[in-house]
């Protein structure tokens, strides 16, 4: 049994590997899109189901708006670097949900939402495609696939552990400090390796989009503020910090200019 479970761990981090097309680099991912989109579409359209879909309002339309110049960007940017028909089976979709959580969020295969409660610290539309490009920017880069393939894997290294581990006092002590280990030490970057990704993703999609990329970093900072400094410490959180991201986007944003002149895009608003 533990032959099996250690060849299986093997064989599919060897062989589950993907190619994200905006950083070049392969990535564990043995989840296709014909088996997540299918079952994200669908608990996408229950939560539309049993949430207020705000229709009809200037802020409504707006998000819309934002979020097909984030989309066209996007595919934009893929056909031009090799990537055409990579969006061939995402189907976008934008919708606005009356709820005073500060949060937005795209599922696999382009399905958005946010909330009321993040409008006031978009302050308008460059506000909301910083947002938009942020969340689509996971969908485009299988982080979802990736987080669930990671977790897979997190799961068999805790059965291989449990199988070569014969005293049950011993077994304890693993099933603790592995529970610990890997998730501090893996999963957690894991998952802020992936915020960091999209902010860069997002800043780059919304500058195409012409939307200005120096607005990324003032939202953030309207974040913490908005936070009110209450975080856990960067090492226990799933993103990094209010004051990385900021760093972070402050360097990025002349890069995401560049990156927009390259498709004519030279003004920004």
């Amino acid at each position: 049994m533990k032959k099996v479970v250690m060849i299986l761990l093997v064989f599919m981090g060897v062989i589950a590997c993907k190619t994200n097309p905006f950083t070049g680099q392969k990535v564990l991912n043995f989840y296709p899109n014909s088996q997540i989109f299918p079952t994200a579409f669908a608990q996408y359209d229950q939560f539309l189901e049993e949430n207020k879909v705000i229709t009809g309002t200037e802020d409504a339309r707006m998000i819309t708006k934002t979020g097909q110049r984030i989309a066209a960007a996007a595919e934009r940017w893929l056909t031009a670097n090799g990537y055409p028909g990579y969006l061939q089976d995402y189907k976008w979709e934008y919708n606005l949900v009356n709820d005073e959580t500060v949060n937005a969020w795209c599922m696999p295969g382009g399905k958005i939402v946010f909330y009321t409660g993040i409008l006031p610290i978009c302050q308008g539309e460059t506000g909301v495609a910083v947002v938009m490009g942020h969340e689509v920017a996971h969908a485009l880069a299988d982080h979802g696939a990736q987080r669930m393939s990671a977790g897979t894997l997190q799961q068999l290294g805790a059965v291989a552990g449990n199988v070569a581990i014969q005293d049950e006092q011993k077994r304890n002590i693993f099933n603790q400090a592995y529970g610990i280990g890997s998730q501090v030490g893996v999963m957690l970057p894991f998952s802020r390796s992936h915020e960091t990704e999209a902010d860069r993703i997002g800043l780059q999609i919304m500058a195409i989009a012409g939307y200005n990329p120096d607005e990324a970093a003032e939202l953030w900072k309207r974040m913490k503020a908005n936070s009110g400094g209450a975080a856990p410490p960067e090492f226990l959180s799933t993103h990094p910090s209010n004051d990385t991201r900021i760093a972070n986007l402050s360097q990025w944003a002349p890069l995401a200019k560049e990156e927009a002149a390259k498709f004519g895009v030279t003004s920004f608003e």
